[in-house]
């Protein structure tokens, strides 16, 4: 049974059933109805949410509970899967995974970037995110590894020393186990996508599956494209950038921005290090280095005031930069963790953004990603690398640089040269192709969370993606599937 959505509009269901015969759902209580049911396959009526609280009404379903992955460990990943806003049958499966490693793809990517949710200023309730990513994509967020957020181990030792091998491992675990959860959706198109370590994530990820497929002689991950933001790819190209982008955009002095360009990434000397410590204490604590046009929120003053039961919000240029708080409040509220069946075990932390009991490998920060990359492209699966151009942290410079050296390793010529795209009349970044395989794109005006404060160019930008489209190259508008585009 494939029940779409099941609605109690401020009443308690008291019972629900399934009721295998008739292929019908019978719920008992007033003020409830069904729609959209279809007597094809069982979903898990258990982690089906009924709604959350301060949830304006939607016409999409919402899925959220938990994967065990390793019984004997008792080891399970906490997911929140969200239909796609109309169409869910015809669209495909999105995987998104934030970084850290160690930070939430929930209270990240599903409460403050790309769901259909961002919570309200009061962090008691939501309002609807207008540029969702499942207006074209049903989509799938993980807590993933172990240890963050609401994912868990009863062996306490099982959070040390996790590794990107061990996340990958448990990610592939976690994906033939939801299958089984949502089977109708083993045959979807699938697209890997995430953000900032992630870039260690989801092509390792990617690795892991095709190594899977070529192995499986029945069931195969149907990978149609890999999408990273903003992504750690390979540490001392990437670091050098932080420092070219902090003297470019006038954040140090010429001084100790050359000091630091004419260093030896493979052996820094002291003088070096000096200088990157110099430069570190100048850009100081009061800029956000993830965004650096945006102001910064003071997380113990939106804090006190959301615990007053005060808006906490405060608007830079558009954006509400105290969300983190605000959604930090609201997925530790006692209701909420009950609404989205999570901490079922009743962790002796509360839910954070980031993880403080997760111990990585901190080794791993130096693999580098481009082999792995290469092998997903050499598989015919489209790689896309994006890069909100206002991020110090990991910035576009590095992953400009890193996707050409790759382009030239695969031998790739340029089928579309570095050019200006555009969404609603207005330049949405810049976008150069290799090989119609890889591409590399900016957005203009977001930072290292890209849809956090650009949402409606990377909406536009992951459409394209998912649908195969360039990036537009005119200014003039045109509506596909009731989206506007370019």
């Amino acid at each position: 049974m494939d029940m779409k959505s099941v609605y109690c509009e401020g009443i308690e269901v008291i019972r629900m059933e399934k009721c295998w015969f008739f292929g019908v759902l019978i719920v008992v209580g007033y003020g409830c109805f069904l729609r959209d049911i279809v007597g094809v396959e069982g979903y898990p009526i258990e982690d089906l949410i009924m709604k959350l609280p301060g949830q304006p009404k939607v016409e999409f379903s919402q899925y959220a509970g938990y994967v065990d992955i390793d019984v004997k460990h008792g080891r399970s990943l906490f997911y929140y899967f969200v239909e796609a806003d109309q169409y869910p049958h015809k669209k495909p499966l999105t995987l998104w995974l934030n970084g850290g490693p160690g930070c939430s793809s929930i209270g990240g990517g599903a409460f403050t970037e790309l769901g259909p949710f961002y919570s309200t200023g009061d962090g008691r309730g939501l309002q609807r995110n207008s540029n969702s990513w499942n207006k074209v994509s049903n989509l799938l967020f993980v807590e993933s590894p172990i240890g963050v957020g609401w994912s868990y181990s009863n062996i306490t030792s099982d959070y040390n020393n996790y590794d990107d091998a061990s996340t990958a491992n448990d990610m592939l675990l976690f994906m033939l186990k939801w299958y089984e959860k949502f089977p109708s959706y083993k045959s979807r198109n699938l697209f890997l996508t995430g953000e900032s370590y992630a870039g260690h994530f989801i092509p390792q990820l990617a690795n892991i599956l095709l190594d899977y497929n070529s192995h499986s002689t029945t069931f195969k991950f149907n990978i149609k494209g890999v999408a990273i933001g903003n992504p750690l790819l390979k540490l001392d190209r990437d670091t050098q950038a932080i420092y070219e982008y902090f003297w470019s955009h006038g954040m140090i002095s010429d001084e100790i921005g050359l000091a630091i360009m004419n260093c030896n990434y493979d052996n820094l000397t002291k003088s070096c290090k000096d200088a990157m410590i110099d430069a570190q204490d100048i850009v100081g604590d009061y800029i956000d280095s993830y965004d650096v046009i945006l102001d910064v929120c003071y997380p113990s003053i939106a804090e006190q005031e959301l615990r007053l039961k005060k808006m906490a919000t405060k608007i830079s240029l558009g954006v509400d930069v105290c969300m983190d708080s605000e959604i930090h409040f609201y997925l530790n509220l006692p209701e909420v963790q009950k609404a989205l069946h999570a901490n079922r075990t009743n962790l002796s932390y509360p839910w954070s953004m980031c993880s403080d009991v997760l111990n990585y490998n901190n080794a791993d920060h130096d693999i580098n990603m481009l082999p792995v990359l290469k092998r997903i492209v050499q598989n015919h699966i489209p790689v896309w690398v994006y890069s909100g151009d206002q991020d110090s942290v990991v910035p576009l410079l590095g992953s400009r640089t890193l996707i050409r050296e790759l382009a030239i390793d695969l031998k790739f010529n340029i089928t579309d040269p570095y050019r200006v795209w555009f969404h609603k009349g207005q330049v949405g970044g810049w976008v150069t192709e290799y090989g119609n395989l890889l591409t590399f794109a900016t957005v203009r005006g977001a930072g290292h969370m890209v849809s956090y404060a650009q949402p409606s160019r990377a909406l536009h930008l992951f459409s394209s993606f998912v649908s195969g489209r360039k990036l537009p190259n005119t200014s003039q508008p045109s509506i596909i599937d009731g989206i506007t585009y370019g």
